[in-house]
């Protein structure tokens, strides 16, 4: 998100704010735009250099419920709602390009996109909701949806942990935006390539 500061933003929200957003940005069709990985890199790296105020531990356990009950909440809205959403107007917060784009995914990739979904932006957000839209077997959602919660919102944050650790705090404050710009980068660029 451009123009964000994403250290003052959990700073001021905490693990509720990170709860929410990342509920939010998992399975509710509004939640696209929000900083989904760089939101959770960036709370590992606040993680390592403030461990009191945000465990490591805690902000895994926080990110991974909201995950799993995101897309949870997501696939139940697209079971109910289904097919009529494709027939919604574009708005500010919903655009059909990127409910087809999902859509493309999951024809191609099948239940492994509730995995790989996590790592690209839109897609994630709207993965869950196609899945219910899709009738997908809820079972076979849960597992794949639980797969997927553990290697983003354990991994990505993880990886912040580390990274925050590894590197000194007077480099990691000169070059933490750069480095959120990049995971940013990573993040959109398979979609884009895709779309």
């Amino acid at each position: 998100m451009p123009g964000v500061d994403l250290e003052q933003l959990i700073a001021t929200v905490g693990l509720l704010g990170l709860f929410l957003i990342v509920f939010a940005e998992s399975g509710l069709f509004f939640g696209f735009f929000l900083p989904g990985d760089s939101l959770l890199l960036t709370a590992g790296v606040i993680s390592a250099v403030n461990p009191e105020a945000f465990p490591i531990w805690l902000v895994c356990a926080v990110c991974f419920v909201a995950a799993v009950t995101g897309d949870a909440v997501g696939y139940t809205f697209g079971r109910r709602v289904g097919r009529r959403l494709y027939q919604r107007p574009d708005s500010r917060f919903f655009k059909k390009s990127h409910l087809a784009a999902a859509e493309a995914y999951y024809q191609e990739h099948g239940g492994k996109t509730i995995v790989i979904a996590r790592f690209l932006p839109f897609v994630r957000t709207f993965a869950p909701i196609v899945a219910g839209a899709a009738h997908m077997n809820y079972p076979r959602f849960a597992v794949y949806n639980f797969t997927g919660a553990v290697i983003w919102a354990i991994g990505v944050p993880v990886a912040g942990w580390a990274l925050g650790r590894a590197i000194p705090p007077e480099v990691l404050d000169r070059w933490l935006y750069v480095i959120i710009g990049l995971v940013i980068l990573l993040s959109v660029l398979p979609t884009a390539l895709h779309l």
